[in-house]
């Protein structure tokens, strides 16, 4: 592998996991340990300790834990919100570790640019399945959790073997993510006032005196 090739690599790596990482953190983490761990793929030094057997075990069950609390509506929301503390700091940290050996300098950009992808693929993820519940039906919900686990570990793979085409994905990802942010934002704010609405009205249903007149 030449120079450049190596480069480009490490950069979608980098910016593949981090992204990743905002949909379903376990699940990169993962297929990166068992593709490094079983020989199908190089991963850059600094990321060299996922294919490490205790960390595969961690992010193998974590995984289960994810995989079975994203199918029930309602809990998948609660776990997003707790994990909003977790998969961007990790979106970032992956990232440096990614560009370890390229210098601090290029490690701090990584972690900047991998923080920010990641923060956007996981309030776009959280939002949209926020909206998902909405609705009466569980089937479309389970539907978009497997489709997000079969991205992520697609992204990963893609990164990992055709960087190229790997970019051209995540900048239509990118673009997806700014043009359906505005529209969550706006159905964020509605969901809150009905909730506001609703706890409202019921505060004022109270059992009223009778009138002396």
């Amino acid at each position: 592998m030449d120079e450049y090739t190596s480069i480009v690599q490490t950069i979608a790596i980098l910016l593949g996991v981090s992204w990743a990482s905002g949909l379903n953190l376990y699940a990169a983490m993962l297929t990166l340990g068992l593709l490094g761990a079983t020989g199908h793929a190089a991963l850059p030094p600094g990321l060299e300790i996922l294919t490490h057997p205790a960390v595969i075990g961690a992010a193998g069950f974590m995984y289960l834990v994810e995989f079975f609390a994203d199918k029930v509506p309602g809990v998948d929301t609660g776990w997003d919100v707790l994990h909003t503390f977790v998969r961007i700091p990790a979106g970032a940290v992956l990232a440096a570790a990614a560009a370890m050996e390229v210098g601090p300098a290029a490690q701090v950009a990584a972690a900047i640019v991998g923080g920010g992808l990641a923060a956007g693929s996981h309030v776009s993820k959280t939002g949209t399945r926020a909206m998902l519940n909405t609705l009466p039906e569980p089937f479309t919900n389970w539907t978009a959790s497997v489709s997000e686990d079969v991205v992520v570990v697609g992204s990963m793979w893609l990164a990992l073997e055709h960087p190229i085409a790997f970019f051209v994905l995540l900048g239509l990802a990118v673009l997806a993510m700014i043009l359906l942010l505005p529209r969550l934002w706006r159905a964020g704010r509605r969901l809150f006032t009905k909730i506001r609405s609703f706890f409202s009205g019921k505060g004022s249903n109270t059992v009223q005196p009778p009138s002396t007149e």
